[in-house]
C-alpha cells in the first residue's frame, strides 16, 4: 500500500512522491495524519530562508495531529497509547536517557533524533514529516493525546497555542494585571493573546501592518485590548499614551524577518521588564544600543520551540472551547495541494491553515483507524 507525501526538493519546489508503508516493530508507531499545521517557519523554509546544507528533499511539516494506526507493544505502554487514539506530536525527538532529559530539559537534549518536519528522505523510512498520509513515529517520539470530540482543524492548533503558551505564561511569566505587548498579529500572536488573557494579563496589545486589519479585529475578539497600525502609529509612543508612561511588563516579539520590532521591543518595554524573542530573522545581524538593556535592566529571553507542559496546556485550552479558536482557521488542503496551503500563509491573508491528507473523511473517520474508516464509507 503506497503513501503519498509532499517532498520539498528545494527552495519553492515541492512534489508529491509515493512510499512504501513501514514496518512496524515493539518500539515504533505508524500515524494516519488527520492534519497537519502550516507554520511560519514552513513559509520560510520554502522561500529558502532557512536552508541548510544537506536538507532537501524531505517532507515538510512538525506539527501533526492523526490516529494511532499501529504501535508496537513496548511503544504502547511507554506512549500510553493504543490504536485508534488520536494523538498530537511534538517536533523534537529526545533521547530520554542525558543530563537535560532526566532533569525536565529534554529540548537541549544533544543527542536528540532530529526533528520531525526536517529529517532528510536519505534516512529510512522517510515519512518524518505532517505534509503525508502517514507518519513515521519513531521510539523517542513524544505524544499528546487529544480529544476525538475536535474538529481536526481545531485540534491540530494545539502547536501555535502551545507556543503561545509557552511565550507568553512560560518565558514572558505573564502575571495578574500585566500589560503585555505583542509585535505581531500571526497565528502565533494570535495565540499570545488568548495565553497571555489566560494568564490574567490586565492590558494586552497587539501590533500590525495596515494590511492586518481583519487579523487586528481577531485579536481584540480574543481579548486584546487595544491593536496598534504600525504603518501609521509609533509603537513606542502608542505604548506610552495607552499606559500612561508605564510602559509594558511583557513584549514578545514574534514578528518573521523585520527587524524594527525588536527595537521597538527595547523601547517598550518598563525598567526591569520582560522581552521575548520568537520571530526569526534569516540570521540577519541588528544594530542596537546593548547599553539600553543593561541600563533598564531588561530579561530577554530566547524562543525555541515549545515545550510539554505548553503542549498540554494548549490541549486543555482547545478541549475548554472557551476560545473561539476556529475564527483562526482559514482552510485545509489535501496533501497533493501542499504547496498552495504554504502559499496561502505566505500571502499573509490567511491566519492558520492545515494539510488535512484526506478531508472528506476526516470528521467521519476520527478515533478510527484507515481501514475501518474505508469500510465505513
Amino acid at each position: 500500500m503506497g503513501v503519498r507525501g509532499a517532498v520539498q526538493t528545494g527552495p519553492m519546489e515541492y512534489e508529491i512522491r509515493e512510499f512504501e508503508r513501514p514496518q512496524i516493530g515493539p518500539d515504533e508507531g505508524l500515524l494516519r495524519v488527520e492534519a497537519c499545521g502550516v507554520c511560519g517557519s514552513d513559509v520560510e523554509q520554502y522561500r529558502g530562508h532557512l536552508v541548510r546544507e544537506g536538507m532537501f528533499p524531505l517532507i515538510p511539516g512538525h506539527e501533526p495531529l492523526g490516529i494511532v494506526e499501529e504501535v508496537g507493544e513496548r511503544a504502547a505502554e511507554r506512549w500510553g497509547v493504543s490504536v485508534g487514539d488520536r494523538v498530537a506530536v511534538e517536533i523534537l525527538r529526545p533521547c530520554r536517557a542525558c543530563d537535560y532529559c532526566l532533569t525536565g530539559r529534554y529540548m537541549s537534549c544533544p543527542n536528540r533524533d532530529g526533528a520531525y518536519g526536517m529529517t532528510p528522505l536519505a534516512r529510512s523510512p522517510g515519512l518524518w514529516g505532517g505534509f503525508a498520509e502517514y507518519l513515521y513515529l519513531h521510539p523517542w517520539a513524544i505524544l499528546h493525546k487529544v480529544s476525538k470530540e475536535l474538529p481536526a482543524e481545531l485540534a491540530v492548533m494545539f502547536n501555535p497555542l502551545g507556543a503561545g503558551v509557552r511565550w507568553a505564561a512560560m518565558l514572558g511569566e505573564v502575571g495578574l494585571g500585566d500589560t503585555v505587548l505583542i509585535l505581531g498579529p500571526g497565528q502565533r500572536g494570535l495565540t499570545s493573546v488568548i495565553a497571555a488573557r489566560a494568564a490574567g494579563a490586565g492590558t494586552i496589545i497587539v501590533t500590525g501592518l495596515a494590511r492586518d486589519e481583519a487579523k487586528l479585529a481577531l485579536a481584540r475578539e480574543f481579548g486584546a485590548d487595544h491593536t496598534i497600525n504600525v504603518d501609521r502609529e509609533d509603537v513606542v509612543e502608542r505604548v506610552r499614551e495607552i499606559t500612561d508612561g508605564a510602559m509594558a511588563d511583557v513584549v514578545l516579539e514574534l514578528t518573521p524577518m523585520a527587524t524594527q520590532p525588536v527595537l521597538d521591543a527595547v523601547e517598550a518595554v518598563r525598567h526591569s521588564g520582560r522581552i521575548v524573542l520568537a520571530g526569526l530573522k534569516g540570521n540577519r545581524a541588528i544594530e542596537f544600543v546593548t547599553d539600553r538593556l543593561i541600563n533598564k535592566g531588561l530579561t530577554v529571553r530566547g524562543a525555541f520551540g515549545v515545550n510539554a507542559e505548553a503542549y498540554i496546556e494548549a490541549i486543555r485550552i482547545i478541549e475548554s472551547r472557551r476560545f473561539p479558536l476556529e475564527r483562526m482557521s482559514s482552510g485545509t488542503f489535501e496533501v497533493a495541494e501542499t504547496e498552495a496551503a504554504i502559499r496561502s500563509l505566505a500571502d499573509g491573508d490567511a491566519i492558520h491553515v492545515c494539510v488535512c491528507p484526506d478531508p472528506g473523511s476526516a470528521m467521519a473517520g476520527v478515533g478510527t483507524t484507515s481501514e475501518e474508516a474505508a469500510s465505513a464509507r
